[in-house]
């Protein structure tokens, strides 16, 4: 289990299906996209019977999992958005997660699991010349994707930065207000009481081997239902012809023990920040409440065959690799014991963008494939979707991730030599750019960008 369901205590698994019952909607994957839409859907239409079904427990997986970033990075590339529905509807997209993050902040605080949710915005340090160069024109599209410089994102030069964290070698970066620091198996948990307070039924421990119109085939009876949502994002290709669908990639993450006073010092990480590098192989970083250091990467980014460890169990190469990143942006922590460590697995579509979908002939909606950037994305997957199905054009209907679906991914073993040679790329890439001190993205990185569509 993840850090934080350690934390939480693993909860007691509710009922399970009890046979084969009829439903309005019935919605597979009890994780932030399940839990949102029935929790939306719910709320729009109070007479709708909802019934929500988990293998495991309810934030099981990524959404139990993850770094705890609610940020309103979008789930793919604005490029791409642009391209199919035109730049005013991207622009659209990256507003709607803005305005995501505030809603979702919002609905914990109301419903009672909001305790531990902190907005302080979102930072990037960068800690080579190329991770600056890179960094510097990432900030220099924001403008043309709508972001206001000062209001949305603002620079940050080496001295502003280390006021806010000491990260080694840092060469600045910047700040965004638009991200906000969870506890993501306690926002979890907290979600699916809400849901369950507004008459949902979660049933767990059930398995849906096969989805069909108008129908979850599981393991413990049928559910019938006009409406079947697909929510399961990494864990979509354990249904029957979904095994190409989305690449199940690997994520990994260590935590410290609590910090000493000297080593928070070090560090001086005083806000509830989140922290990203600007590194091919990037981390993602969290300062804990309770005063520890997450820290996450892509570890051993995928298995062959789609394959993974079910229970998040991280291979010893992964947590080595990890705690290594840990030392190098944070010398003082050299000597904290890392305490837990924990996998899980992200969708990422062929085309590494997100969608969201409804076919009123069938009854079959889904979301999914947020390629890392699925916690506020999931909220709004849940409103979108239920204005899909609700027949209710909207705004968020007329978003460019509406209707986008990428073509399968390759067949094996095509796919695990590409992506293990694709990262194995982006790996020497890194050390490269540290190795030279030149501001150019190594060669290595910009070929395997180049391949694999990113």
């Amino acid at each position: 289990m993840s850090f934080w369901v350690h934390r939480e205590g693993r909860p007691v698994l509710r009922a399970a299906l009890p046979g084969s019952i009829e439903a309005d909607v019935a919605i597979v994957g009890a994780g932030m996209t399940g839990l949102w839409t029935a929790y939306y859907l719910k709320r729009a239409a109070p007479e709708l019977d909802i019934a929500v079904l988990e293998k495991e427990f309810a934030g099981f997986g990524a959404s139990g999992r993850n770094g705890g970033w609610l940020s309103a990075k979008i789930p793919g590339q604005f490029r791409r958005f642009a391209k199919s529905r035109g730049i005013a509807a991207a622009r659209a997209l990256e507003r709607e997660m803005i305005a995501s993050v505030v809603e979702a902040c919002e609905v914990a605080r109301a419903e009672g699991f909001g305790d531990e949710v902190v907005r302080d915005g979102l930072m990037h340090v960068a800690t080579s010349p190329a991770q600056l160069a890179r960094l510097h024109a990432q900030v220099a599209e924001l403008p043309d994707r709508g972001w206001i410089e000062g209001e949305d994102f603002r620079l940050l030069t080496p001295s502003e930065f280390d006021e806010r964290v000491h990260v080694a070698g840092s060469m600045g970066g910047y700040w965004s207000p638009h991200c906000a620091r969870i506890d993501p198996a306690r926002f979890t948990f907290g979600l699916a009481r809400a849901v369950e307070r507004l008459g949902v039924t979660i049933y767990e421990g059930t398995t849906v081997r096969r989805i069909q119109p108008r129908a979850a085939i599981t393991d413990r009876g049928v559910v019938s239902a006009p409406t079947v949502v697909r929510a399961l994002e990494g864990y979509t290709g354990s249904l029957e012809g979904h095994r190409r669908r989305f690449l199940p990639m690997n994520s990994s993450m260590v935590v410290t023990e609590r910090l000493t006073d000297e080593q928070l010092a070090s560090v001086g990480w005083r806000g509830a920040e989140l922290l990203g590098d600007a590194a091919h192989n990037f981390a993602y970083i969290q300062r804990t409440a309770d005063g520890r250091i997450a820290l996450g990467g892509r570890g051993v980014p995928y298995d062959f065959a789609s394959g993974f460890d079910r229970q998040g169990r991280t291979a010893d190469a992964a947590v080595t690799q990890l705690g290594s990143r840990l030392v190098q942006l944070f010398p003082g922590l050299a000597d904290a014991r890392l305490a837990h460590s924990w996998s899980g697995v992200l969708g990422v579509p062929r085309d590494w963008c997100a969608g969201v979908n409804h076919d009123p002939a069938t009854g079959l909606a889904d979301a999914g494939g947020y390629v890392g950037h699925g916690v506020t994305s999931a909220n709004l997957a849940g409103r979108t979707l239920r204005d899909l199905i609700l027949g209710e054009p909207s705004e968020l209907t007329r978003l460019p991730w509406v209707g986008r679906t990428a073509r399968d991914w390759e067949p094996e073993p095509l796919r695990w030599i590409a992506a293990s040679a694709l990262y194995a790329a982006y790996r020497h890439a890194d050390r490269a750019e540290y190795r030279t001190g030149r501001a150019r993205t190594h060669a290595s990185a910009r070929i395997a960008d180049l391949i694999s569509g990113r």
